[in-house]
């Protein structure tokens, strides 16, 4: 992942709400892990006392719910905004909304995991009762005193996937599909590398001037960033088929030749991340198999 800029170190406690700018304020969560990183970040959106609205409220929690409590205080809070169904995003979002008076605003409710599906689950979960009060369209408004925030559709991470842009700020929250400290994994079935990469695109014709992503710390130079995302997917697909071309046909036999620098308890996510590129290759024409592409498949070159 060399050329992406990461930042990796940044300041927080565990619960304490950390004022990041005029209208956003930042609770991070006690979930560290090897796809949370730090833990999950819930962003409180308006002047401190003012009408908020709350971004991502975070994994189900007795800690953190307590902590947003206390960091809300009296403040009204218009709408619990969900990026995406994984439950270190959205674990809290009923239980804060049904305390607040407030509805849960997201893309809709995690897409049902089909029975052939053969990818393996990430440790993060998908929370599969979520349901949200109102589905998000890409370009709805959410509007409170002193705040305008825009719905952005960004399928790829998940099909239900959305960053939201405060307007005032030119800030975009980007959940999980740009994290401060690591790339975005793509899960199949539902997550799909055409459409991430699609997404990649529709933030590059954006003017946003920071990225608050959920896992992580901002992201200062958002533009520059999403290139070197984008660069690093094109080096993926350019290192599977080299992998290919040295006769390694199958999932199990790529991710430890190409993923051989990293932790090992990440195995899993990048075989479902070179599962994705697979798939897309096969779309594009690139790669070649004799049946539809699956976890445990045999995978050509075109025309070998």
């Amino acid at each position: 992942m060399a050329g992406i800029p990461f930042v990796k170190d940044f300041d927080f406690a565990y619960g304490a709400p950390s004022a990041l700018s005029p209208l956003v304020r930042r609770v991070i969560a006690n979930n560290p892990g090897p796809f949370t990183y730090t833990g999950s970040g819930t962003y409180l959106i308006g002047a401190e006392g003012g009408p908020l609205a709350v971004i991502d409220p975070g994994p189900d929690d007795e800690r953190h719910f307590d902590a947003l409590i206390a960091a809300i205080g009296a403040a009204r809070v218009e709408a619990v905004l969900v990026t995406h169904t994984h439950r270190d995003h959205c674990g809290l979002a009923r239980k804060l909304a049904d305390r607040a008076g407030a509805p849960v605003l997201a893309g809709g409710p995690h897409p049902v995991r089909s029975k052939t599906d053969d990818a393996p689950a990430l440790d993060e979960g998908a929370d599969y009762a979520f349901a949200p009060d109102r589905i998000i369209a890409d370009g709805d408004l959410i509007e409170g005193e002193g705040w305008t925030i825009e719905a952005v559709a960004t399928p790829g991470h998940l099909s239900n996937h959305f960053c939201f842009a405060l307007e005032q700020e030119r800030a975009l929250f980007t959940g999980d599909h740009i994290m401060g400290w690591a790339t975005t994994v793509v899960a199949p079935p539902d997550g799909d590398m055409g459409a991430y990469l699609a997404s990649l695109e529709k933030l590059l014709a954006r003017k946003d001037r920071v990225y608050y992503p959920t896992h992580g710390a901002p992201v200062l130079r958002p533009h520059r960033f999403v290139r070197a995302v984008r660069a690093h997917r094109r080096i993926r697909d350019g290192q599977i088929l080299e992998q290919l071309k040295r006769g390694r046909t199958r999932i199990s036999e790529i991710v430890p030749v190409m993923y051989a620098d990293i932790d090992k308890r990440l195995h899993g996510a990048a075989a479902l991340n070179v599962f994705a590129h697979l798939i897309r290759l096969v779309e594009t024409g690139a790669v070649e198999t004799d049946s539809p592409p699956s976890m445990g498949g045999h995978y050509r070159l075109a025309g070998r």
